[in-house]
């Protein structure tokens, strides 16, 4: 008993100290810096552990790898919270990533951050470069391309307004706006087929706009489901609209496979029209709206398998708990992810064949006007045949 009164005191003041910490991150921002080490010895002694869940502290003795302070030998503290989903218990021989605090020009606190898993990222992201590039070539590269200039535009642009306490929607829609532009035209460039998939991807997100503030007002929904949302709050984050930003992420979230869809349907059409130049703009709209019925049969089921991977162990607790049906829907955090799944949905069927129609307009547009002018032609000769 009295081990478990320790354990949840500790556990306590754990907590309290990360978020207090974490609260004061970005003041004291300046003094720190993270730099790698390599993990010499560890104690263990101050660690309780119950089940699959350790509280407590982890002294670490770590060799400085890199920075000012490099071949430095220091003691570090690692802070376990009993959240398996953020602590990381260290041995002899791990490479980790430390926050090294000066004063004076000297050390004045050590504290562990986490594994250092860099080498693992950079050989990922070397493998998708390699993949690309062979396989898709200039276009490859063009989506690399794409692929940097978005992640910058989310984290400096989305990210840090959505802090700054901007409005979510607003902000989201126009950073879709401007990552559909910059992804669609940079990967099919400024063409008729890049304009109708860059112009039916917007269409339909922002008609998805709608649709989910009148589902999310309905369901109550107010994004406390959102991962780490009470974290950010505690931080110091009070005044954040996070019912706007949950409907904000389930845009953002659909907008990739958005622009899959029209991107799609505007090269198809652009395919058959290159081979048959003759089709009227109704045959053209028709093949539009077959393939995108093609494309949306798949892509649904994308969005449902892509959203139920990231909570299996939650369905697999369901299981084997046993819970009902009922109980199971009307949960927040589940009828949360559906509403993520079904709006998602509902806005890839509203970007097909939105995208069909404008391509078929934007591609037929100059076939049009000759066939019009022809006709002009054709009417004045067999009128001047006539009076002749």
């Amino acid at each position: 008993m009295k081990r478990f009164i320790t354990m949840v005191l500790t556990m306590c003041l754990s907590a309290s100290m990360f978020i207090m910490a974490d609260a004061k991150r970005v003041e004291d921002t300046k003094a720190v810096t993270e730099v790698k080490a390599i993990v010499l010895s560890v104690d263990d002694s101050e660690i309780l552990s119950s089940g699959f869940s350790n509280i407590g502290y982890q002294s670490v003795e770590v060799r400085i790898l890199e920075g000012e302070f490099e071949g430095r030998v220091v003691e570090a503290s690692n802070t376990l919270l009993g959240a398996n989903d953020l602590d990381e218990i260290y041995k002899p021989g791990d490479r980790i990533v430390l926050a090294i605090q000066t004063s004076g020009g000297d050390i004045s606190g050590v504290k562990t951050i986490s594994m250092d898993r860099h080498l693992w990222l950079w050989a990922m992201g070397a493998l998708l470069v390699a993949a690309l590039l062979l396989y898709a070539r200039f276009i490859g590269l063009k989506a690399l391309i794409s692929f940097a200039i978005s992640l910058g535009i989310l984290w400096e642009f989305l990210v840090k307004g959505l802090l700054a306490g901007k409005e979510p929607i607003s902000l989201t829609a126009m950073t879709v706006v401007l990552l559909s532009g910059i992804i669609i035209f940079l990967v099919s460039g400024f063409t008729r087929r890049g304009l109708s998939a860059f112009l039916g991807t917007v269409g339909g997100l922002m008609a998805t706009l709608v649709v989910t503030h009148v589902f999310g007002a309905g369901m109550r929904l107010y994004g406390m489901t959102q991962p780490y949302v009470q974290t950010l709050v505690i931080s110091g984050y009070y005044n954040l609209d996070l019912r706007e930003i949950f409907y904000a992420a389930i845009i953002l979230g659909a907008s990739g496979a958005a622009m899959d869809i029209s991107v799609d349907i505007a090269a198809s059409m652009h395919e058959i029209r290159e081979n048959n130049p003759s089709i009227s703009k109704k045959e053209l709209i028709r093949s539009g709206f077959n393939v995108g019925r093609q494309v949306i049969g798949t892509m649904a089921t994308t969005l449902l398998l892509a959203y139920s991977g990231s909570y299996l162990t939650l369905l697999m607790l369901f299981m084997a708990r046993s819970t009902s049906i009922i109980r199971m829907l009307n949960m927040k955090i589940v009828a949360a992810e559906i509403m993520r799944t079904v709006i998602g949905s509902v806005g890839l069927v509203m970007v097909a064949p939105l995208t069909a129609l404008i391509a078929g307009f934007i591609l037929t547009w100059r076939n049009d006007s000759v066939e019009k002018d022809a006709g002009l032609i054709l009417r004045d000769i067999e009128t001047n045949k006539s009076t002749g």
